[in-house]
């Protein structure tokens, strides 16, 4: 776990959502940023993504998932794959401290560099120091209300920062539809 970020990602209906808040910490007492954007489109924007840790390696890690997407013409999980076997055998890569979402139209996953190329259940995934926190906020969501997955991203983003020190309100969200091209 990073205690750096919230990023979750709901899927729901014909939307998928990424959100995540916008604060920076510098170890446990100090916050540096407030609004901090956490989030990329890669692949032409086909592909949300997010990620929780050092800020410099998730840059490198977008970098290395956006190549792998256009190597396997926009295949989320065959890039996802071949970018968790990258990251967990490469010298370099496997210094790198960071967890990532991704997510397009289909598909949502989250990214570790021991290997994990994990697809939620009940399509809620959640990283970061408040997405235990963020993660039983959506699903209790998802369950029991018809909220689109706008709404429970950011109900349950705002669940986590009421509870995690490491976590704000300024959110970031992202969002694509199956049914718009």
């Amino acid at each position: 776990m990073f205690d750096a970020t919230t990023i979750i990602c709901v899927r729901r209906g014909s939307s998928v959502v990424l959100a995540g808040d916008g604060q920076v910490t510098m170890g446990e007492k100090i916050i540096m940023k407030g609004s901090a954007c956490k989030l990329r489109r890669l692949h032409s924007g086909n592909v949300l993504c997010g990620f929780a840790g050092s800020t410099a390696d998730a840059m490198t890690l977008y970098e290395k998932l956006d190549a792998k997407l256009q190597s396997y013409n926009g295949n989320l999980t065959r890039a996802a794959v071949e970018l968790a076997k990258d990251w967990r055998t490469d010298k370099m890569l496997r210094q790198l401290e960071a967890l990532l979402i991704a997510a397009d139209r289909e598909t949502t996953l989250m990214i570790s560099g021991a290997g994990d190329v994990i697809e939620p259940e009940e399509g809620v995934i959640a990283i970061g120091s408040g997405g235990t926190y963020a993660l039983s906020a959506a699903r209790a969501l998802v369950r029991h209300t018809e909220m689109s997955a706008r709404e429970i991203a950011e109900a349950a983003m705002q669940v986590a920062a009421e509870i995690c020190v490491f976590t704000n309100t300024h959110l970031s969200v992202e969002e694509l539809n199956s049914d718009k091209s």
